[in-house]
């Protein structure tokens, strides 16, 4: 019995009379005998297709082209008789002659041997019987199995090895050694280092797909000038507040696009540059453009929380209409405080009348400065934003998603693939950096590429980020232009980390500041990867801070 190459080849519809004669071939072959199915064949712009190739040491090569249905010759012309009725059709045996001599050049070149073995083309007619004493100008009866030869498998062999050795191209017999070589580069075997690594990217180029269709809300909402979306953690939110910036800015508004984080006003201001029309007038963070607009830096977290966002709203009220913003839209709202939502408005031309879009997650509110109303400015009495809900979670896969559904709310759903498992690291809170920082090498000679990996601390911050946040505000860009470049593995905490995301996410949990926060840190953090969470830290502390159902999800995590 002969070897197939590949072992069980795909026969898809249609392909019924190739499964037959490669059946009979492999069954009365020799067992030193290949027989590969569908080999692609290009030299130079050359292309074809060999049915079937039967590499047969010690005799010779055959290519064989393959034709159901009941085949027929009338006037030179070739026809052939099937489900769809008669039709012409190319001869067979030239499909197959110039097959060869394509493989034949093909070998030689790509081997650095050229091809001298006996090599035969031959065309195979499992449905159609054809006289013995049958022949045609350039194609002798040798060249052509029919249905009797099929139907023979000890015949079909000897005919084939009849027409390899009087009829084929060469003269010489073919080496076990140089048909193992054809095997090798027919077959051409791809490894990948990592499977789990590899299928990722397809799995998060899935992930992009969906958000995308996440645009339809916008279509939806476009008659609304004051909308709150709100959604869970992966919900595709700052996708959607960037695309309602770019819909806003093509029609000639005067837009401002906001968020209060370093890291995602980075991420927003590199989405925007890539825009070919008309851009925002300011993107990025909040209290970047107040110190733009004049208002002087101060120090302490009262002077940014009240006294800057004050003295914005001063300099907004007197700019002239032509200078103020017609839209602004804000990634994360929830961070934002009644103070600065009262400064934004200020800079806005009629703000009744302007377009004002808020994306949020009320259960990702860390830092406790949204009321849970729908209603902002003016302290709270001014513009009522609708609620628009949006419960797909597209970034993480569904192991991710599962193990922060405690969290996200009751509609929350789903809807990638269901990924790799969710791994757990269980240590002392003392010793979680150090694991942390061990498992992203253990992950790198797993085959994760590094800038595929971001390790986030809960409480204080991993050394290498410590040593950027001390070196000042010029190296803290550095750094996170570093993380936008995809330069190497980055480490950040989970506060800083709000609206970014990467393949890898090792979440170290090394504590709490404050445990009424926690919570809200823990599904921060735990929702930032799109393809592998890791867990590292004290699972009582984490079941203290999440919650049972947390600590149930953990549970099923794969300890690691």
């Amino acid at each position: 019995m002969a070897r197939s190459l590949p072992e069980d080849p795909d026969f898809g519809p249609g392909h019924e009379a190739e499964r037959v004669v490669w059946e009979v071939l492999v069954a009365a072959l020799p067992d030193d005998v290949v027989v590969c199915h569908s080999v692609q064949v290009r030299h130079g712009t050359a292309e074809h297709e060999i049915d079937l190739l039967v590499l047969w040491p010690g005799i010779g090569i055959a290519c064989v082209e393959v034709k159901g249905g009941l085949v027929s010759v009338d006037g030179a012309q070739w026809y052939q008789s099937d489900k769809g009725g008669r039709h012409k059709i190319k001869s067979p045996v030239a499909q197959a002659q110039s097959a060869m001599h394509g493989f034949i050049e093909m070998t030689g070149d790509q081997l650095g041997t050229p091809l001298t073995s006996r090599t035969i083309y031959i065309a195979a007619l499992p449905y159609t019987s054809v006289p013995k004493d049958w022949a045609m100008a350039g194609i002798p009866r040798s060249l052509i199995l029919d249905k009797d030869d099929v139907a023979a498998s000890l015949q079909l062999v000897e005919r084939l090895r009849a027409a390899i050795l009087m009829e084929a191209r060469g003269v010489s017999n073919l080496s076990p050694e140089y048909a193992a070589r054809i095997e090798r580069f027919v077959a051409a075997k791809l490894e990948v280092d990592n499977r789990d690594a590899s299928a990722s990217l397809e799995v998060e180029d899935a992930q992009d797909t969906l958000t995308e269709k996440q645009a339809v809300l916008l279509g939806a909402t476009r008659s609304l000038k004051h909308v709150r979306f709100i959604g869970g953690a992966g919900s595709g939110k700052t996708w959607l507040a960037v695309e309602k910036a770019k819909r806003l800015c093509r029609e000639g508004k005067r837009v401002g696009l906001f968020c209060y984080n370093k890291g995602l006003g980075m991420h927003l201001k590199r989405r925007v540059d890539k825009w070919r029309q008309r851009k925002p007038e300011f993107t990025g963070e909040f209290h970047e453009y107040a110190l733009a607009m004049g208002v002087p830096a101060g120090e302490g977290q009262d002077y940014y929380d009240r006294e800057m966002p004050r003295q914005l709203a001063g300099i907004g009220k007197q700019l002239p209409p032509e200078e103020k913003f017609d839209a602004i839209v804000v990634d994360e709202a929830q961070d934002f405080a009644p103070e600065w939502w009262d400064a934004l408005l200020a800079c806005v031309n009629n703000p009744s009348e302007a377009v004002v879009y808020a994306f949020m997650d009320g259960q990702q509110d860390v830092y406790r400065r949204w009321d849970g109303q729908g209603t902002v400015g003016a302290n709270g009495s001014g513009i009522q934003l609708e609620p628009i809900h949006v419960d797909d979670n597209l970034r993480n896969t569904r192991k991710i998603a599962e193990t922060f559904r405690c969290f996200a709310g009751e509609h929350f759903t789903p809807r990638t693939s269901t990924g790799l498992p969710v791994r757990i690291v269980p240590c002392t809170t003392e010793e979680a950096l150090d694991y942390a920082s061990d498992c992203v090498d253990a992950l790198i000679a797993e085959g994760w590429a590094n800038n595929q990996i971001a390790l986030l601390t809960t409480k204080s911050r991993h050394p290498v980020h410590q040593e950027a946040f001390d070196a000042g505000p010029d190296a803290t860009a550095d750094y996170w232009r570093e993380f936008h470049d995809d330069v190497s593995e980055f480490y950040g905490h989970v506060l800083g980390f709000k609206g970014l995301e990467r393949s890898v996410v090792i979440l170290c949990v090394n504590g709490f500041k404050e445990m009424t926060r926690a919570a809200e840190q823990l599904y921060v953090g735990l929702s930032r990867a799109r393809s592998l969470l890791v867990v590292v830290g004290d699972p009582e502390l984490i079941a203290e801070a999440g919650g049972p159902e947390l600590a149930r999800a953990l549970a099923k995590a794969e300890r690691w």
